[in-house]
């Protein structure tokens, strides 16, 4: 595909003055506007790419496949045709919530082109594994939270969004992530969900070879302080950070305090 292809695909936008290119992936459920709170502090230094996966925000829905979304590594493809569209090497990708994992999943199949990894709010896999590994839900949980999604999804929606902000986090807020989500085509939500929610990618951890920053909230009910620790014990040089946070979207509503960890490893 041509540059241009890409560019509609994903709905690709640059920003920012600097040389060194930071990559913004957003979560499930949302789009790149999530980081209008934060491109003011990082445009001044670095230039900045923004995208859509597809199936997400404005990009373009006709290219979306069951197929190739079903699996993370669909998402993965996406930031490395975007990369390669626009010949992009040494970038420091940024990624919320599972998007962490695909662009670790990115970072592994074409390692030249990244530079370091930030992750945050991170999970290789939501789901419980007893005896040693905590997800945060059982597999009754997520069954029941996306047969919710099928039969009622505006309900989903608006249970969905508040576990994910916090009860501390602006109505605001909370009605823009629920409003979000209701947005996307149910199809590709549903895809997307069951990629995030029923996949365990623990094992590629300790594969992972470039500088890693994990940003953990200290009160994240979709992805726990537990996780992030098992995370930076399996992951040679990462950096684990709590930050003194409540719920998952805390770049939208801490991105002050996001920022400036960001910006600290991005510096180091």
């Amino acid at each position: 595909m041509s540059q241009q292809d890409i560019a509609e695909r994903n709905n690709v936008r640059f920003m920012g003055e600097g040389k060194r290119v930071l990559m913004l992936a957003h979560g499930f459920g949302c789009d790149q506007n999530v980081w209008r709170f934060m491109t003011p502090e990082f445009s001044a230094t670095y230039r900045l790419l923004l995208f859509d996966y597809v199936g997400s925000g404005h990009s373009r829905l006709s290219a979306f496949s069951v197929d190739r979304y079903s699996r993370l590594e669909g998402y993965a493809q996406d930031v490395l045709d975007i990369c390669e569209a626009y010949d992009l090497r040494d970038i420091s990708f940024v990624g919320h919530s599972v998007s962490g994992v695909i662009g670790l999943l990115a970072a592994l199949e074409q390692p030249e082109r990244f530079r370091d990894l930030i992750m945050l709010g991170p999970s290789p896999c939501y789901l419980n594994v007893p005896p040693d590994y905590q997800g945060g839900f059982s597999r009754e949980d997520l069954e029941q939270l996306l047969d919710l999604m099928d039969k009622n999804y505006i309900g989903w929606a608006n249970y969905l969004a508040p576990m994910a902000m916090g009860e501390e986090v602006s109505d605001e807020l909370t009605g823009e992530l629920s409003g979000s989500f209701c947005s996307t085509d149910p199809l590709v939500a549903r895809t997307f969900a069951n990629a995030t929610f029923f996949s365990d990618y623990r094992h590629i951890l300790s594969a992972v070879r470039h500088p890693t920053l994990l940003l953990q909230g200290q009160s994240d009910v979709l992805a726990n302080p537990a996780v992030g620790e098992y995370m930076h014990q399996q992951m040679p040089g990462s950096t684990l950070v709590t930050l003194d946070t409540e719920g998952h979207c805390f770049h939208m509503s801490y991105p002050q305090k996001v920022s400036t960890e960001v910006l600290a490893f991005l510096s180091r």
